[in-house]
């Protein structure tokens, strides 16, 4: 076998990164543990600012890691070999997410599957039921806790619907941005890219107006039963994961218009498409499973 058949395979220099990643996730977990504890019991704490660390790390090795990669790729280092290990470890990552999910998405089902029918009396169990909550309604949203304090369901319409709008509309876009870059319309691409970014950060922006709403009007918090549980948990990685892709879009359009990418090498771009399309699938189950049924 001559050398002419064997094709180059870039291995990289070892890399901070992965370790500064690994300490922005512990903070975040650190952070958003207490955090949730200093809210939900009205006392001072280190939460708050363990987890806006972890944000501000986790955005430096974001920026830092994706400018190693890119001045990897324009120097003409990656290889077809190469691409094709980093489409299977893209492709991972995102079935890492969708368990990531299905997680919470078991916690939800088993609430109102198993759990809320147990405490009702299903399966002869009257007699548990009654010692452990008494008063309890097998009804779902559950918008009443053990001690009695009441709060409201979030409803579908309003803020949710519009947001669920936007996200759709936004893959869409970043759909069309794809197109275009295929195509080598460098004018559409960063229009169709930029709108799917805005829409990103309009999401965002009324996702915390439906918090604030939830917080000061209706009682919803995190501290209201299983149903505020659920719900801030599902919704609040999702939003958390919309802000990574934004994040994502964001840097690709700084690319564009930078002038990367070309109509066959543009794989970057292609995984942050993918990203995207993932978080709007998700919330469309969410918005259904959540805010709906």
């Amino acid at each position: 076998m001559s050398n002419k058949e064997y094709e180059k395979y870039y291995v990289p220099a070892e890399s901070p990164w992965p370790f500064v990643g690994a300490v922005a996730l512990f903070l975040l977990a650190i952070g958003a543990g207490n955090f949730v504890i200093e809210v939900t019991r009205d006392k001072e704490g280190y939460g708050g600012h363990l987890l806006l660390a972890g944000f501000a790390t986790l955005l430096f090795m974001l920026f830092g890691w994706f400018r190693n990669q890119i001045n990897e790729s324009m120097s003409g280092l990656y290889s077809a070999q190469l691409d094709r290990s980093y489409r299977q470890g893209m492709a991972w990552f995102i079935f890492s997410e969708v368990m990531f999910f299905m997680a919470f998405f078991g916690a939800l089902f088993y609430a109102r599957m198993i759990a809320i029918p147990w405490l009702g009396g299903a399966s002869n169990n009257d007699a548990t039921g009654e010692v452990l909550w008494p008063t309890f309604e097998a009804v779902w949203p559950l918008v009443k806790t053990p001690d009695g304090t009441t709060t409201q369901a979030m409803g579908w319409y309003g803020l949710p619907l519009i947001n669920t709008v936007i996200l759709v509309i936004s893959s869409i876009t970043c759909h069309m941005a794809h197109v275009a870059l295929e195509k080598d319309q460098r004018g559409k691409l960063k229009g169709w890219l930029t709108l799917t970014v805005v829409l990103g950060c309009i999401f965002l922006f009324l996702q915390v107006e439906e918090y604030v709403h939830a917080y000061t009007e209706m009682g919803l918090t995190l501290d209201a039963g299983i149903y505020g549980n659920t719900f801030f948990m599902l919704t609040g990685f999702h939003g958390f994961h919309v802000t990574i892709g934004t994040i994502i879009l964001f840097i690709m359009l700084l690319r564009v218009l930078k002038g990367h990418f070309t109509p066959d090498n543009h794989f970057a771009f292609q995984a942050g498409s993918w990203y995207w399309h993932f978080v709007d699938v998700v919330w469309v189950f969410l918005f259904i499973v959540v805010y709906i049924i």
